[in-house]
């Protein structure tokens, strides 16, 4: 299947971080949160928001809402291959 065939690639960034959340929550899926929580700082600094960069590395904390703010703006386009692949391995396709 090419890119432009992938139904997944029309989404959004924000779509793809609700359906990827959504999938992870139904699944019970602590790796991906947990993967998510390791790669969202790098996504942040990437995204120009290195005191929300800084502030996740130093508190665990910091990290809660950060799933919901995963899927927006900049940082979710930093995000948007991760959301791919684990949609992809997943076999989670769009509605």
């Amino acid at each position: 299947m090419s890119v432009q065939d992938d139904p997944l690639e029309r989404l959004s960034s924000h779509e793809l971080h609700d359906l990827a959340v959504s999938h992870a929550k139904r699944h019970l899926n602590v790796r991906f949160f947990w993967e998510l929580l390791r790669i969202l700082p790098a996504a942040e600094a990437a995204a120009g928001e290195l005191d929300e960069a800084n502030a996740d590395i130093q508190t665990i904390s910091g990290h809660v809402d950060d799933v919901t703010d995963a899927g927006k703006g900049e940082v979710a386009e930093q995000l948007r291959p991760f959301y791919l692949e684990y949609l992809r391995q997943h076999g989670v396709a769009p509605r």
